[in-house]
């Protein structure tokens, strides 16, 4: 295992995981899977957890800290960091659009779903958490039966708990006004924010207004503060390192205990739960390509002109390659200079400022697939997200892309992030586990492509394109060089 590269090792476990999954369903060895081997998965998720939050913290005021001096920065900043604010908006959009026509997570078999329904709601009672859709299949005395063979609860705390939940959500429904999903975004204490369940957009807001903060006060002064919070992040970085590197065990450990839950020992339920997960990735797939061949040739199309549409694609094929085959930006990142500067013509000041900005904000890819997967796992557990909660998934998932590593895997932190802004189960993530490799390998790709887009429509802007046709990539781009 040790000669074996980290991300096949995940995949080993993941496989064996299912493999357990399925063969404890089976042989009716559920009750041992959730007794013996699930609880490793749950601590796999309370790291994630707990490295999490002080993860985008970090992040997100060292991203925005070292953007540079603002009276520097001038209109191609403002223009560098709006572009990628609008491309990460609208791949989030494309991604809750496509996963709202195809509805992957409703064409698991009803029977399926209401058991996750019903599990969805013990947790959410369990943790604090509001029901999301404001209906309560506990109050139903025809699903009663399941609750039971759910949970150690009887039918009477049930039915207590699903009506004070109701009561709770509907006082808080009738005293919210229509701004306060703003004024919940500003913390009162930002202490209370840390240790609170749900309020990440308010740790996020925080973060930025604290990094602005630091563009706004001396250097001699800023520069300390910059230091020290570049060094707790990467100490927190090591430490997703750190816990990334038992993962092969804790994912088998996780996958197996979440289809042991959610399947208990009915095998056809965890075909269904697999059928699902094919259509996810297929909805997540297609967006993933809408955005590489036709949203960003668009934008190309109409800022630039002078890029014809194979000859981008030519000029970005070493950086594509590399990206899909390491799944981290930050890796890619000299090869896609490279590529931008000599293939399509970027003069070096625009690449050197544009690109490294985009390795740790633009995380376009990363943001449609938590957008699709946070709605996938909702319908999944017959949850229907309104528009309000959509649109709190588009914003978190644009924000937390700021704190988002430009590493392998990093994504599954922000979904955790995301998920918990929704009042959603962060375990869910173990349902999309088994493909999330192959996705991440793809939307790294959409992210580097993403890049060298908006650097070309900056450079457009300032007169600093000059596109020098058709190239052979191979002939600019020196592989043993890097």
């Amino acid at each position: 295992m040790k000669k074996l590269a980290l991300h096949w090792q995940i995949i080993i476990g993941l496989v064996l995981g299912i493999v357990w999954a399925m063969l404890s369903s089976q042989m009716g060895w559920s009750e041992f899977t959730i007794d013996w081997i699930a609880p490793f998965g749950t601590i796999f998720i309370n790291l994630l957890k707990l490295i999490a939050v002080p993860l985008v913290l970090f992040s997100v005021i060292s991203g925005v800290a070292n953007i540079g001096d603002p009276a520097s920065l001038g209109r191609m900043g403002g223009k560098t960091l709006l572009a990628y604010l609008l491309t990460t908006v609208l791949a989030v959009t494309l991604g809750l659009m496509l996963v709202n026509t195809i509805k992957p997570g409703k064409l698991v078999e009803q029977d399926s779903r209401i058991d996750n329904r019903i599990s969805y709601e013990l947790w959410a009672g369990s943790q604090g958490y509001e029901i999301k859709d404001g209906i309560n299949y506990l109050q139903d005395p025809e699903f009663l039966d399941k609750a039971q063979r759910i949970s150690d609860l009887s039918r009477q705390e049930l039915k207590e708990a699903s009506v004070e939940d109701k009561l709770e959500t509907a006082k808080q429904t009738k005293e919210a006004g229509p701004l306060q999903p703003l004024v919940d975004i500003v913390p009162e204490n930002f202490f209370h924010s840390l240790t609170d369940n749900g309020l990440m957009l308010q740790i996020i807001f925080f973060a930025l207004f604290f990094g602005i903060s630091l563009l706004f006060i001396p250097n001699e002064k800023s520069a300390p503060v910059t230091a020290v919070v570049d060094s707790i992040m990467e100490v927190f970085l090591k430490m997703v390192d750190l816990v990334m590197r038992a993962a092969p065990f804790f994912v088998f450990a996780l996958l197996a205990g979440v289809v042991s839950k959610m399947a208990g020992d009915d095998v056809g339920k965890v075909y269904e739960i697999f059928k699902g997960l094919g259509w996810y990735s297929l909805t997540v797939i297609l967006g993933l390509l809408i955005m590489i061949f036709v949203v960003y040739p668009l934008i190309l199309k109409t800022f630039t002109r002078s890029i014809p549409y194979t000859g981008f694609f030519k000029a970005m094929s070493p950086a594509q390659t590399l990206a899909f085959s390491t799944s981290s930006s930050a890796a890619t990142l000299p090869v896609t200079m490279e590529c931008v500067e000599d293939n399509l013509g970027v003069d070096k000041k625009i690449t050197s400022f544009v690109l490294p900005i985009g390795a740790t904000v633009n995380m376009d890819g990363t943001c449609l697939y938590q957008a699709v997967a946070v709605v996938f796992l909702a319908q999944l557990h017959m949850i229907d997200l309104t528009l309000g909660q959509q649109l709190t998934i588009v914003l978190t998932a644009t924000l937390a892309s700021i704190g988002s590593a430009a590493v392998p895997s990093a994504g599954l932190v922000m979904l955790i992030i995301v998920l918990d802004s929704v009042g959603l189960n962060p375990a869910w993530i173990a349902i999309i586990f088994p493909v999330d490799r192959i996705l991440d390998m793809l939307r790294t790709v959409v992210n580097v492509t993403g890049d060298a887009t908006v650097s070309s429509v900056i450079a457009q802007g300032e007169g600093m394109l000059h596109y020098p046709g058709e190239v052979d990539p191979s002939e600019t781009f020196d592989v043993d060089s890097k």
